[in-house]
């Protein structure tokens, strides 16, 4: 599972780190940054939270042929 952050749209919540801070952290303009893109099973559920509490969709997890969200 591959996940993307879009830096236009974050607006600096922080709910991706409070979700999955081993795969998110925040710029010092407190834009998303991604730790790791590749998401293992570990930290699968963590993302999908994040994706779901980010207020301006700014995370996302693009659907790849083979591959269940």
């Amino acid at each position: 599972m591959r996940v993307t952050a879009n830096t236009d749209v974050c607006v600096g919540a922080g709910q991706c780190v409070h979700a999955a801070p081993a795969v998110f952290d925040q710029s010092d303009d407190g834009l998303v940054v991604l730790r790791i893109r590749e998401i293992t099973d570990e930290h699968a559920d963590a993302v999908r939270d994040a994706v779901e509490w980010c207020p301006s969709g700014a995370i996302a997890l693009p659907a790849h042929r083979g591959e269940h969200l």
